[in-house]
């Protein structure tokens, strides 16, 4: 009889859909209003702070295009230092409001600097006042979008911090993609994708599937040396946005250089010995944009594991990050 029963009710189960929000990635801030969240133009974006509201801010960009910042969470520390840190999911990333293809292609050269001024808008809706440091930290794709932000406003930020930053000028981003993503054949990564191919395929806007698949492609790089020491940790890809920004750079070749000869605040750039697709002379020829800059090479780690590895963070990276700030 209880056999009967069991049977009976799991065959009222309702049935799941791939495609519907939740059961292959998690929920959206809009889909969930229980995540913490904040608004900024027309996006709902993922976001929360850490420290005293009034204590320097210290914004935390991550990389991408469509990551999130959980595996940068560690950063929050720096709040028991007197800092208020502040993360986000960029527009399209992470947790953050989905945008559809033809959304950022409507945008046409502007899709980029959209997110230069939710930057901004972030920024403004966390300070609570005019005199308020701001210090950015940017983590690859974040901290080519944290130069280029310190170059469009020299002078609303006070510090900048960027860790392997692909390139600033156009050609030297592509260079590094393509020295930093190659797949061989029988790669478990692309062997993956491909085999979940013949059985999961989604148009350009089911975000939901694409989101997903693009996850697979994104736990570990052996060329990078990141998710080798620590797991590469993030709650949802963004897949469109990735797939739209590398469009828009393609169509309208961005320069993340312009107006960086304004900025005069020392740069911290930090660079990693596993990583081999980012040795020295790479550091050296994308940190010369700037006009004061510290390399600062990180051994036996990869790409941004200077803030998973926790031994890394706290022995290493954190003294490095506070000695920064302390000096400006």
């Amino acid at each position: 009889m209880v056999f009967l029963v069991s049977g009976a009710l799991a065959s009222c189960t309702k049935e799941k859909f791939i495609n519907e929000p939740g059961n292959l990635v998690p929920l959206t801030v809009v889909e969930d209003p229980s995540l913490p969240a904040i608004t900024v133009g027309d996006a709902t974006l993922h976001s929360e702070a850490f420290g005293h509201p009034d204590s320097t801010l210290v914004v935390v960009v991550h990389g991408g295009p469509g990551s999130d910042y959980r595996s940068l969470l560690n950063i929050k520390d720096l709040a028991l230092a007197g800092y208020r840190v502040v993360f986000y999911d960029q527009r399209g990333s992470g947790l953050s409001e989905r945008f559809d293809a033809d959304y950022y292609e409507s945008l046409g050269e502007d899709a980029v600097s959209l997110f230069f001024e939710d930057l901004r808008g972030v920024i403004a809706h966390y300070r609570t006042r005019s005199n308020q440091k701001v210090m950015l930290i940017g983590d690859s794709w974040g901290g080519m979008l944290s130069a280029a932000y310190a170059g469009r406003y020299p002078n609303e930020v006070d510090g900048l911090v960027v860790s392997e930053p692909g390139g600033l000028k156009w050609d030297d981003v592509v260079d590094y993609v393509k020295r930093s993503r190659s797949f061989s054949l029988w790669g478990e990564a692309l062997n993956d994708v491909t085999y979940l191919d013949q059985f999961l395929t989604g148009d350009e806007n089911d975000h939901e599937i694409l989101d997903y698949k693009a996850a697979l492609n994104s736990s570990k790089n052996e060329i990078t040396g990141e998710g080798v020491r620590a797991p590469n940790l993030f709650w949802r890809s963004g897949a469109v946005c990735n797939a739209s920004l590398f469009k828009a750079g393609f169509d309208y070749e961005p320069d993340f250089r312009i107006g960086l000869e304004q900025f005069e605040a020392p740069v911290l750039f930090i660079y990693t010995e596993k990583n081999v697709a980012y040795q020295l002379s790479w550091a050296q020829r994308i940190s010369a944009a700037f006009n004061q800059v510290q390399l600062f090479e990180i051994t036996d780690i990869g790409h941004s594991e200077m803030y998973t590895v926790n031994d890394v963070w706290t022995q290493v990276t954190k003294p490095a990050l506070l000695t920064y700030f302390q000096s400006l």
